[in-house]
């Protein structure tokens, strides 16, 4: 965390009973290193579960109802290794950015012993979070759900059952650009498969009978063009989000931007690794942030 004057003030921080370290003890049984990430959260695990269901429903009627099926065999390989591949690069970053810490400060760090070994010069403060009992980096904000303050929290998000923070913002772009591609191109082989049971027999063109054909189709269909609208949008949002090396947050309560601004390629590099390699669309591999950042103080 950076060290910043006297007069810049958070929200809840500068209510003075906050401010006292004394009501902060350390843990009584700090996490193991090592430990994996995960947020027992209810509704978080059910949207989880259903995202899961969902990529799979969509894997059961492409290749059951559409692909395997068809007489085409070049077509059904081809449609078949794309559609699967991008089916498990979006699982494979969901779980990334699911189980991996997205940034969370060390709780109950905020122990007059620690802030004493800081050796803060007169005039330096340091924020401490009164919810988690934390010393609070700048540009970080406590997560209600996660009960921990997240380093440059975008947002916290159901689907992926965690916070969108500044080790996991890589994976989570990574789900939302391979949904949509998976729901553009599921829609894409809805549309062909109808034109081609139309000019065919229905019931040569599937192996359910014709109503249960349909019924597949269109809830496919369906499920296609609504992630595909949610997740575009969200990609895009995340994308602008990474170029402006601005948080969710920090556009939504107007926050004065206290720290150094970079091109937008220095940004999309900080976020996705340096240097630019094919390894930016892989969620197993973890980016090289490069150089520490200067306007955080990491604890």
């Amino acid at each position: 965390m950076m060290l910043i004057p006297t007069h810049h003030f958070r929200d809840i921080e500068r209510k003075p009973e906050y401010l006292q370290p004394e009501k902060c003890v350390p843990l009584p049984h700090p996490s193991p290193v090592g430990t994996m990430w995960f947020i027992r959260d209810g509704c978080g695990i059910a949207c989880a579960v259903v995202t899961w269901f969902l990529v799979l429903y969509a894997e059961f009627v492409v290749l059951f109802v559409m692909l395997i099926p068809s007489r085409d065999y070049v077509y059904s390989i081809i449609n078949g290794i794309m559609f699967n591949l991008l089916a498990f690069l979006a699982l494979a970053s969901h779980c990334r950015a699911m189980l991996t810490d997205p940034g969370a400060v060390p709780k109950g760090n905020a122990t007059k012993e620690f802030i004493e070994s800081l050796q803060l010069k007169p005039g330096q403060v340091v924020y401490k979070c009164p919810k988690c009992c934390s010393i609070k980096p700048d540009r970080a904000h406590h997560c209600s759900v996660c009960k921990r303050c997240i380093r440059k929290m975008d947002h916290h998000c159901p689907w992926v059952n965690n916070c969108v923070g500044e080790n996991n913002q890589k994976y989570f772009v990574l789900f939302t650009m391979y949904i949509a591609l998976i729901s553009l191109h599921a829609l894409i082989m809805v549309g062909f498969h109808f034109l081609h049971c139309f000019e065919e027999d229905w019931t040569k063109c599937s192996s359910f009978s014709p109503p249960t054909t349909v019924i597949l189709l269109i809830l496919l269909c369906f499920e296609g063009l609504l992630f595909l609208i949610f997740t575009s949008v969200m990609f895009g949002t995340q994308v602008h989000s990474i170029c402006t090396d601005e948080t969710g947050i920090e556009q939504l309560k107007k926050e004065e931007r206290r720290w150094a601004k970079k091109t937008k390629w220095m940004n999309m590099k900080a976020v996705f690794g340096h240097p630019f390699s094919l390894g930016w669309a892989s969620p197993f591999a973890t980016p090289d942030q490069g150089k520490a950042d200067p306007y955080q103080y990491v604890v």
